[in-house]
């Protein structure tokens, strides 16, 4: 159940926030700005040796009021080490089977990033909850989400990398079914983030309806 409602609150949120930041405050500050704006998933990214830590002061202080998972992460022993610390799903710039298998076993949401139809079915079938089109998403654009959809049409996916409220839209109407964002969500005062995770809340809800 565990894994089944998570992946839920994620696509039903449709949207999440890639961060990158060594402190704490930082990361409640983002958080604090996400969760009023409507956008309350966060990826604490594995390039950051206080990822870990991170995460379990985060699931710690907002409880479910935060969904906060790990990204980045390369390999089973780094997927285990953010599920010891509470991270409620993982993605990865690759996929790896090793990777899919702990996460299966934990029950943990995965993400594995694809650059090719013949992976991104791999992915699927080794059991990924969504398939992240990285990085050939920054080469292809939107377009890459019709292509992966035309002959499976319900293969989920996470994009990232570039998207930004100009285009956005441009996104959802081609079907990606959750959008990693960046600075949007990561950069200013808790009031900007807010500001912006209510403008891509907004987007987000036109097409879940």
């Amino acid at each position: 159940m565990k894994k089944m409602s998570v992946t839920q609150r994620i696509y039903q949120t449709g949207a999440l926030a890639i961060v990158r930041t060594e402190s704490f405050e930082r990361a409640c500050e983002i958080a604090d700005g996400c969760i009023a704006g409507g956008v309350p998933v966060m990826e604490m990214s594995y390039t950051l040796n206080s990822a870990g830590d991170i995460i379990k002061k985060l699931t710690e202080k907002y409880g479910d009021q935060l969904c906060v998972g790990a990204g980045t992460v390369f390999d089973s022993e780094t997927a285990r080490h953010a599920i010891l610390h509470g991270a409620q799903f993982i993605i990865a710039p690759n996929y790896s089977k090793e990777v899919a298998k702990i996460c299966n076993r934990y029950q943990i949401p995965y993400a594995p990033g694809c650059t090719s139809f013949t992976e991104a079915v791999d992915s699927l079938s080794a059991g990924a909850a969504f398939i992240k089109a990285f990085p050939i998403s920054d080469f292809y654009g939107s377009k890459l989400v019709t292509v992966f959809k035309t002959p499976i049409p319900d293969m989920p996916i996470l994009a990232s990398g570039g998207i930004n409220l100009e285009n956005i839209e441009t996104w959802l109407q081609r079907g990606v079914d959750v959008c990693g964002i960046g600075s949007l969500l990561t950069k200013g005062t808790v009031a900007e983030i807010t500001t912006n995770a209510e403008a891509i809340h907004t987007v987000v809800q036109k097409y879940r309806k």
